[in-house]
């Protein structure tokens, strides 16, 4: 993707390796300062998984590579250090997907280094497939729709749900895009639009519950990402996704899901059994540190929610569009 750092405009990646350290944009921060952060110790990497300094599957999994590298690098003990990277969130299946990665590349060998930086080059390749495929569904004039951000910040480069629109953008097609705010963290307003923005593509934030309003007046297809894919097609995304899934079925609007096989999960059978992370109260209860809601009230605050593969059109991946039924091809 193209950002500007400092008084240039350049190519930049949501995470790599240089110098001995890793570096990632703090996506906290985005859209009003671009601010990268380096770091020389797997668990600070841990942390900036946990704390949401990056995030998105694809990106997290690659996040997750190069702080096993670091503990590589280090010396470390690669169990416990993959142990400890795993526990930073439960709900990406990348994140566990990359580990076990490193885990096989580090235990034959490799060098620490190449092998997270080709990790995070496949993550990208597969970014470009998805583009390609998901672009051929496109067309000029359409009105689409997409939820929290599945661009390049949440995968290493070029994205999930947002490369389509990418591709398709540069074959020269004009579409319009809603992106739906995401609360509480308001991805999809501070990361997505943002992202729409550097690449010229047409579109409007709305709030999350303006979504079945604008379905209602005419939307023709809806593409999001995914953090983990049971083995049945149910899916995690980020909250809010079952309900534009719920609504476009009522609506008969085309509903995709972005995502490469990483994502998918063949262990787990059905969406009921994915581990749904519950965050901080306080990112409902408060904005910029000042609270909102009044002082007594709780607040509930899970992170995604679990959307029934029977609400799903097709999963665009690496190796093509697949119909719920059809994703045991991409298994082993």
């Amino acid at each position: 993707m193209k950002a500007a750092v400092g008084n240039e405009v350049r190519d930049i990646k949501a995470v790599w390796f240089e110098d001995g350290k890793v570096v990632m944009i703090d996506q906290r921060r985005l859209p009003h300062e671009l601010v990268l952060t380096r770091f020389d110790d797997y668990m600070d990497v841990r942390e900036a998984i946990r704390n949401m300094t990056t995030r998105g599957a694809p990106s997290i999994g690659a996040t997750a590579a190069y702080a096993m590298c670091l503990a590589a690098l280090k010396g470390c003990d690669l169990e416990k250090a993959a142990a400890d990277v795993q526990s930073a969130r439960p709900t990406a299946n990348d994140l566990f997907y990359a580990v076990r990665y490193m885990l096989d590349k580090l235990s034959g060998g490799a060098d620490p280094v190449a092998a997270a930086d080709g990790y995070a080059r496949l993550t990208i390749e597969k970014c470009e497939a998805i583009g390609r495929y998901g672009a051929e569904l496109i067309e000029d004039g359409m009105r689409l729709m997409t939820h929290c951000n599945a661009g390049a910040l949440a995968t290493v480069d070029v994205g999930t749900a947002l490369a389509p629109m990418r591709f398709a953008h540069a074959q020269g097609k004009r579409f319009f895009v809603y992106a739906s705010e995401t609360r509480p963290r308001l991805q999809g307003m501070q990361l997505t639009a943002w992202e729409l923005g550097q690449e010229g593509i047409d579109h409007a934030i709305i709030p999350d519950g303006a979504s079945a309003y604008y379905m209602s007046k005419g939307v023709d297809m809806i593409i999001v990402g995914a953090d983990r894919i049971a083995r049945n097609g149910d899916f995690a995304n980020k909250i809010g996704t079952m309900d534009k899934a719920i609504a476009a079925k009522h609506f008969g609007i085309p509903f995709y899901v972005a995502a490469p096989v990483s994502t998918f999960d063949f262990a787990t059978a059905t969406g009921a059994d994915i581990v749904i992370e519950q965050r901080p109260e306080e990112e409902v209860t408060e904005v910029a540190g000042i609270r909102i809601a009044p002082r007594g009230s709780k607040a509930l605050n899970p992170s995604f929610d679990v959307t029934p593969a029977g609400l799903v059109t097709g999963f665009i991946t690496e190796k093509g569009i697949l119909k719920p039924e059809e994703i045991g091809r991409v298994m082993g």
